[in-house]
């Protein structure tokens, strides 16, 4: 028993600790969109190209009435080799073999997201909240939802990555307390292309939206005071 009280008596006094909760913002929100391209495993799965991509382009389509917010997989309307394979044999030019039916020939990985770079999430827990409606995506293609904290030059990152599972969400990530750093909290869908008209067979998700964007919000975990000398260790 004397055990147990002792433990209590820690744990309520830990110190304060700094935490900002961010949620799904619907299409009024600031958000941005990013496009990682890379080859198919099967020619080395190397990196192509990286550039901002339009959010409808992701595919990432909002429905405010609903407050909904919808993930597909990636569209191309270009025909060109660079991103299709002439996989049935029906292309009239084996240069450029897109169209209805036809394998894509890149892994797209879009990532949609909104971005905190004022420093008010420096060094804070951050948690990104929400709900998940549906996931139907076959294994051709997977989704995520994260939270990134770059470097003021964006050439590294601390990252939390989870799966995108049907129901309520808690993601959360301790920031870096350097100043310039760049805080993202968003979803990743990855797969390869697909034709605009054969994306129902590979599913898709779909995410609850809030329709107020909110701002971070300070929040402290109250302890007990007057218990000098406790210390705790910082979870990375």
């Amino acid at each position: 028993m004397i055990r147990t009280l002792v433990a209590l008596t820690l744990f309520a006094a830990a110190p304060w600790a700094q935490g900002a909760t961010v949620t799904v913002a619907d299409s009024t929100g600031p958000w941005q969109g990013y496009m990682n391209v890379s080859e198919l495993p099967e020619n080395g799965g190397g990196f192509v190209f990286g550039n901002s991509w339009g959010v409808p382009d992701l595919v990432a389509n909002f429905d405010d009435g609903a407050g909904t917010l919808a993930l597909s997989p990636n569209t191309i309307g270009d025909v060109n080799e660079f991103w299709y394979q002439n996989t049935t044999g029906t292309a009239a030019d084996p240069t450029n073999p897109g169209g209805p039916g036809q394998r894509g020939n890149k892994v797209m990985e879009a990532n949609l997201y909104i971005e905190v770079g004022d420093d008010s999430l420096a060094g804070q827990t951050v948690t990104f909240e929400g709900t998940v409606l549906s996931n139907t995506y076959t294994a051709a293609h997977s989704a995520s939802i994260f939270i990134r904290d770059f470097a003021p030059d964006y050439s590294s990152s601390n990252d939390i990555f989870v799966p995108v599972s049907p129901g309520p969400f808690s993601v959360s990530l301790v920031t870096d307390p350097g100043l310039g750093r760049h805080v993202q909290y968003g979803f990743q869908s990855k797969g390869e292309n697909v034709w605009v008209t054969d994306t129902a067979p590979f599913g898709s998700v779909v995410i609850g939206t809030v329709g107020v964007v909110p701002e971070p919000t300070t929040a402290a975990i109250v302890g007990m005071l007057g218990l000098a000398g406790f210390a705790t260790k910082r979870r990375r």
